[in-house]
């Protein structure tokens, strides 16, 4: 439910015939219109990919599916870069396309839909088949390497897809995504990374390395690594800036020190903006 006891996204003409609402008041500050007649409670944020997808659910229920991006963040494998629209998939009809909302026509056996909550949308495999032949190659992978991540899933089984749509278009794509994608990446940004120093002409890293520990009996997992020339290279997200945070990556980091590894460690802000620096370090750590 959302504020007050209020549906987190609902038709505007029902609950004005139910008598919720006057039809006026659907345009004050109290409402947020999504979608044409479809309405959330006002919050101190802009409506979110997540409150959005589901408001594109309510707004083609009975003749598409929640797909792409908006699927993703549903099934808990959030990968949509800021401001992205919700996508939906039209199964049959028509709708004309909103600001803020991306409308796809295409076949979508049954067998590939999900049920999350009252949201219906693509299963994880039809999700990340279609966001690996949409986007470009870098994004593609990192969408791919999410849902395969969190819904355990070999990334090899999209092919199947592409078997079964012979002429689905972005088919031609698959191959390379499938060459570039690892299911055990650890976030979306890790993914951009490593495919910043693969595509820049670096060795392939290995994912999640692990370095064992005898003396502490414990195991560490590396990001990305190096290990014949002891190269640790990290993503550091904002897990890593709490006080616990930060306190147990100085005793991972000192016991790996101990060890021989160079560790390199870097923020999205880097990955972002100084991807030639990045290239740079690594390059010249490994010559």
């Amino acid at each position: 439910m959302g504020v007050a006891g209020w549906p987190e996204v609902f038709r505007g003409s029902e609950a004005v015939a139910a008598g919720l609402v006057a039809e006026g008041a659907l345009r004050g500050r109290r409402f947020v219109r999504i979608f044409p007649d479809v309405y959330a409670v006002a919050g101190e944020e802009a409506p979110t990919l997540a409150l959005r997808s589901r408001a594109a659910a309510l707004l083609v229920a009975g003749r598409g599916v929640v797909s792409g991006y908006s699927a993703a963040e549903l099934l808990g494998a959030s990968c949509a870069p800021f401001g992205a629209p919700a996508e939906v998939t039209l199964l049959h009809g028509r709708r004309r396309g909103h600001p803020g909302l991306l409308v796809h026509r295409d076949q979508v056996a049954e067998g590939e839909l999900w049920q999350v909550g009252e949201v219906r949308l693509t299963s994880p495999l039809r999700t990340a088949y279609d966001l690996a032949r949409r986007l470009d190659l870098v994004e593609a992978v990192v969408a791919v390497d999410r849902l395969a991540n969190v819904h355990r899933f070999a990334p090899d089984l999209l092919l199947n897809f592409a078997v079964h749509y012979p002429r689905a278009r972005g088919n031609t794509r698959i191959a390379q995504v499938l060459a570039h994608a690892n299911p055990y990446s650890g976030s979306p940004m890790e993914s951009r990374l490593r495919l910043l120093l693969v595509r820049a002409g670096l060795p392939r890293p290995q994912v999640q390395w692990v370095v064992q520990d005898p003396q502490a009996r414990t195991a560490m997992w590396l990001d990305l690594a190096y290990p014949d020339a002891l190269i640790a290279i990290e993503y550091e997200g904002e897990e890593h800036t709490s006080r616990d945070g930060v306190l147990r990556d100085i005793v991972r980091y000192t016991r790996l020190v101990a060890r021989g590894w160079r560790i390199f460690r870097y923020t999205k802000y880097e990955i972002r903006h100084e991807p030639d620096r990045i290239i740079a370090d690594i390059t010249r750590a490994l010559g």
